[in-house]
C-alpha cells in the first residue's frame, strides 16, 4: 500500500500552480502573448491592406481581393474574410465587387502612411542605417506607433513635407503636399530638371537606383530618351538606365539657364581636388545627412563657400583643407559628399 506523501503532494501542487501561471498569468502569460500576437498579426493585415487599397485609389487603380492578397502574401479565402472583417468595422465599402476606402478607412491609411515616411526621415537623419534597409525597418515600426506619438516624432523631426524618398508625409490633418514632379522617361532629349523623388519599390529597381549613386536635389541633363534607354548627365557623371527604372525617377524641369549648365556639368567631389589647388561650393549632396550634414554647415561650407586642399596624410586619407581662415581634416568620402566647381589659380 502507498503511503501518502505530503511533500510530494504540496510539490506537485506548486508545479501546477506555476504551469497555470505561465500560461494564464494576464498580459504576460503565454495564452495573453498568444492572442496579442494573433490581434497585432490581424491589426498589421488590416492596416497594410487599408494602405494598398489607398494608394491604388491614388494611383487610379482599382483595388482587389486578388491584389490585396499579394501585397499581404495571404490566400484570397483568408484576404475575403479580412474585407469582410473591415467592412464590418466601417473601414471599407463593397459593391458590386468593388472595394473602397470609407473616411475612416482613408485616415488609418494615412496613418499607417504618415508613420512609415516618418520613421524612414527618423532613419535616414538619425541612425547609421543602410539605405536599402530604410524600407524594411520602417514597415516594422509603423504599426506600432499612435497617433499622438507620430505627432511627437515630426516634431523632433521638424515637421518634414517629404521622406528620404521624395514621397509626402501626410500631416497631422491627412494633408499631402505632392512633389510635382514627372518620369524622367518622359523628358525630352535637351532637357534639364531637378530630381524630386526615387521610387523605392520594387526593391530591385531602387537597388539599380542606388547603384547609380542618385539622391533628391540632384540636377540632371537628359540627353537621350529611347524606347531602349534614357541617357543623362549629373554631379558630372553620364549614366544610361532603362526606361524602366527611368520611371521610377521623379522630376521637375528646370528652365535651361547658363548657371545650371554650369552646375551640372562643371561640378567635381572635393575629394577630387590635389593639395594647392582651390574650388567654389556648389552645393552638398543630398546622400550626406545627419550629423554629417550639421557640421558642414557648423564648419560654414555653403554654396559661394572657397575651399582649398591643403595637404595630405601620409596614408592619403583624411586630408586637410582651409575653409573660412580655418583648417580641417576630411576624410575621402565626407569630400566626395561635397559638390565644388575648380577655381583657376592666379599665376
Amino acid at each position: 500500500m502507498t503511503m501518502y506523501n505530503p511533500f510530494f503532494a504540496l510539490l506537485v501542487a506548486i508545479l501546477i500552480a506555476v504551469v497555470l501561471l505561465v500560461l494564464f498569468w494576464p498580459q504576460r502569460g503565454l495564452v495573453a502573448r498568444w492572442r496579442q500576437s494573433r490581434h497585432m498579426t490581424r491589426r498589421v493585415l488590416i492596416e497594410d491592406a487599408l494602405k494598398h487599397i489607398y494608394k491604388c485609389e491614388v494611383g487610379g487603380q482599382a483595388p482587389t481581393l486578388a491584389s490585396i492578397a499579394g501585397t499581404l502574401n495571404v490566400n484570397l479565402n483568408q484576404t475575403a474574410e479580412l474585407v469582410a472583417e473591415m467592412e464590418a468595422d466601417g473601414l471599407v465599402h463593397t459593391e458590386r465587387g468593388e472595394i473602397s476606402l470609407t473616411d475612416t478607412g482613408r485616415e488609418a491609411a494615412l496613418h499607417i502612411i504618415r508613420a512609415h515616411r516618418l520613421w524612414e526621415r527618423y532613419l535616414s537623419e538619425e541612425t547609421g542605417l543602410n539605405e536599402q534597409d530604410w524600407h524594411e525597418r520602417a514597415e516594422q515600426w509603423e504599426h506600432s506607433i499612435s497617433p499622438e506619438d507620430a505627432n511627437a516624432l515630426s516634431a523632433q523631426l521638424g515637421h518634414p513635407n517629404y521622406d528620404p524618398h521624395g514621397d509626402p508625409i501626410p500631416s497631422a490633418r491627412g494633408e499631402i503636399r505632392a512633389h510635382g514632379g514627372q518620369p524622367l522617361s518622359r523628358m525630352d532629349a535637351g532637357s534639364v530638371a531637378r530630381i524630386v523623388h526615387l521610387e523605392d519599390e520594387p526593391e530591385v529597381v531602387y537597388a539599380q537606383l542606388l547603384a547609380e549613386g542618385l539622391h533628391l536635389g540632384e540636377i540632371v541633363r537628359v540627353t537621350e530618351v529611347s524606347s531602349d534607354r534614357v541617357r543623362f548627365w549629373t554631379n558630372g557623371s553620364e549614366h544610361l538606365v532603362a526606361p524602366i527604372v527611368a520611371a521610377n525617377i521623379s522630376v521637375v524641369p528646370l528652365e535651361r539657364m547658363e548657371t545650371v549648365a554650369e552646375e551640372v556639368g562643371d561640378s567635381i567631389p572635393l575629394s577630387i581636388l590635389k593639395p594647392g589647388e582651390a574650388a567654389e561650393v556648389i552645393t552638398i549632396s543630398p546622400s550626406s545627412r545627419g550629423a554629417e550634414r550639421r557640421r558642414f554647415l557648423d564648419l560654414g561650407i555653403l554654396p559661394g563657400t572657397k575651399i582649398t586642399a591643403e595637404f595630405e596624410s601620409p596614408s592619403g586619407n583624411p586630408v586637410a583643407y582651409k575653409v573660412r581662415g580655418a583648417v580641417i581634416a576630411l576624410r575621402e568620402g565626407q569630400a566626395e559628399n561635397i559638390k565644388v566647381k575648380r577655381l583657376e589659380s592666379k599665376s
